[in-house]
């Protein structure tokens, strides 16, 4: 199901349909809820499109199902064995997440692969594509676990590039099929030999994109 510009209920054809006077709207947020009223009874699913992905805006179904499956997860919450599970649970994941940013910034170094003289260049541009890659929730490439996570690393960097050191964010890009991931293309190939001219060693002058992007970063983060 999904919802039209004015909040009106459609189904798959687009044709509009209104949930039984008996049933009530969940919205998405609380994943224990949400399964106990799916798995327990008869509901309809509201979905959008954001980008690529499909996300839910929750369910319509019986209202006594929704209060019962509140009320069960309320109890199941007060618990002391719940609550200490959930904290076995934060720390697992807090311990899982910093394992990841380490591992993700070594790959990032690895991919920028800058000569012996830009070391310390590189350290600092792979922290700082691993702090806006990684948060959990922001929806990057690096959160992804379909692809490699070499191939994470190589395209979180680009991604750092194409809004720190190209106009990117400014440009308005004609609507057409096709014209953005052309674009992004292009914008790569110029990120790809600012990022050769470090692997090789040459000299980096003060117009440098990168340098005056890293200098600018470095600059914000030490205020």
């Amino acid at each position: 199901m999904t919802t039209d510009t004015h909040g009106n209920l459609k189904d798959e054809e687009g044709y509009q349909i209104t949930p039984p006077a008996h049933w009530g709207f969940l919205p998405a947020g609380d994943a224990g809820v949400t399964r106990k009223v799916t798995s327990r009874s008869e509901c309809w699913r509201v979905v959008f499109k954001k980008g690529r992905r499909t996300m839910s805006k929750g369910v319509w179904a019986p209202k006594a199902a929704i209060i019962r499956a509140k009320q069960e997860m309320e109890a199941t919450r007060s618990t002391a064995s719940y609550q200490k599970q959930k904290v076995y649970n934060a720390e697992r994941r807090e311990k899982k997440q910093q394992a990841y940013e380490v591992e993700f910034c070594e790959e990032v170094g690895k991919f920028l692969n800058f000569h012996p003289s830009y070391q310390p260049v590189a350290k600092a541009m792979s922290i700082m594509v691993t702090q806006h890659a990684i948060p959990v929730g922001s929806g990057t490439v690096a959160r992804t676990e379909m692809i490699p996570i070499k191939e994470r690393a190589s395209r979180a960097v680009i991604a750092w590039m194409r809004h720190q050191t190209t106009a990117y964010d400014n440009m308005r890009i004609a609507k057409i099929k096709g014209e953005r991931r052309a674009v992004r293309r292009m914008l790569a190939e110029q990120s790809t030999r600012l990022l050769n001219n470090y692997r090789k060693g040459l000299p980096i002058d003060s117009s440098c994109p990168l340098k005056i992007a890293l200098e600018k970063v470095i600059q914000n983060q030490s205020k």
